[in-house]
């Protein structure tokens, strides 16, 4: 991996980095995929129109739905999709947050019970990075706790503790992979994950500590959990500056348009979320002035598009009218074409993002959106 800092302005910046799998520029927003594909029926030939540069997949889904023996049959996970850039995969460690009523945590790893068909699973850290190998992905997330946000100071202690722990077996088994004859890819990419819920001291305590070990990338997990806009703005100003500025930083599973030009601001350039497919399948529409609701009567009669000067596929071609037709008919179109727009959208807004850095004027560009998405769609 080649990471290089093109462009700064304040703690801003934007990179060019080469993969094995192709060129990511940052700051990127990856479109998620979480079992190889954007729900929404969103394939990866649109991935390609969309301008989408990274896909993130996730390594609990993949195993307990197809299985990473499956894929690693058919080359990996960009060839089972026919996705020829890159790809990140999550390790399993949200799913230790999201489904707590269905594991119990050991120092050894994670016992899951599947939320598909109750069966027993086990995820360690050495496991995680196993199957992330057989997908072959280009980089892939160390296995961690996601602790709540909001989670008492001795809960969150023993956790960041025990993630770190972890993090080492992850990268002797990752060293291990990536020297076998037979794995898929050998130039896998490693990111540490620092946690630490709204604990300022522990967060930059162990960014301090994983820093040391000198991996590819480091993402800032465990926000947008329960804590405020204004606490995790408050986390990133302190920790991000702990992390290595040289290397790719990311800010997991954030977030709103806003959110993430706020975190561009304090140093990240790493994104995803759920938040542009899923409102897309609930005809909920972004726009430079807003979010829409497609479903609306207002756009009953509305020859316009979503946006006016948007170049996705729903606004070069169909009218808001016939969108809100499409949605109330419950036809599958509508729900396709929402999430191609928000696609786009987020898509182009990190490309003028890096414009901005790059051309000296993103705090400009932090203003204008800031005022014009707060200031009400029509």
């Amino acid at each position: 991996m080649k990471y290089q800092i093109v462009a700064e302005e304040g703690r801003a910046k934007s990179a060019h980095m080469e993969t094995v799998h192709g060129v990511i520029e940052t700051p990127v927003f990856m479109n998620v995929g979480t079992v190889g594909a954007i729900k929404g029926a969103v394939s990866t030939m649109d991935l390609r129109e969309i301008g989408c540069q990274v896909e993130l997949s996730n390594t609990y889904h993949l195993h307990v739905r197809t299985g990473d023996r499956l894929i690693r049959e058919f080359g990996g996970l960009h060839k089972f999709m026919n996705w020829d850039r890159p790809i990140l995969t999550d390790s399993g460690g949200f799913q230790v947050f999201s489904l707590t009523s269905l594991r119990k945590i050991r120092e050894e790893g994670v016992w899951f019970s599947s939320h598909i068909d109750g069966h027993k699973i086990f995820m360690g850290p050495e496991e995680s990075m196993q199957i992330q190998s057989n997908l072959g992905s280009t980089i892939a997330m160390a296995f961690d706790e996601c602790p709540p946000a909001l989670a008492d100071r001795s809960y969150i202690e023993q956790s960041v503790a025990r993630t770190t722990r972890w993090l080492r077996r992850c990268k002797a088994e990752m060293e291990r992979l990536n020297s076998l004859p037979d794995t898929i890819n050998r130039e896998q990419l490693l990111f540490g994950i620092n946690q630490g819920g709204i604990l300022e001291d522990v967060r930059c305590a162990q960014a301090d500590e994983i820093s040391a070990l000198d991996l590819d990338g480091y993402a800032v997990g465990g926000l947008a959990v329960g804590e405020s806009h204004e606490e995790m703005y408050r986390v990133l100003d302190a920790v991000v500056p702990h992390l290595p500025r040289h290397k790719p930083t990311y800010l997991m599973g954030v977030g709103t348009p806003l959110n993430i030009i706020e975190a561009v601001a304090r140093g990240v350039d790493f994104f995803d979320c759920v938040y542009p497919s899923r409102n897309g399948r609930h005809g909920h529409v972004y726009t430079r002035h807003g979010k829409l609701n497609m479903l609306n009567k207002q756009y009953e009669l509305d020859h316009r598009p979503i946006e006016e000067g948007c170049g996705c596929p729903a606004c070069r071609h169909y009218s808001r009218a016939y969108i809100r037709h499409l949605l109330k008919a419950g036809e599958m179109l509508g729900l396709r074409l929402c999430t191609l727009h928000n696609l786009y959208f987020y898509n182009k807004m990190m490309e003028d993002i890096r414009a901005a850095i790059r051309e000296g004027r993103f705090e400009e560009y932090r203003r204008e959106m800031t005022a014009s998405m707060t200031g009400g769609a029509v």
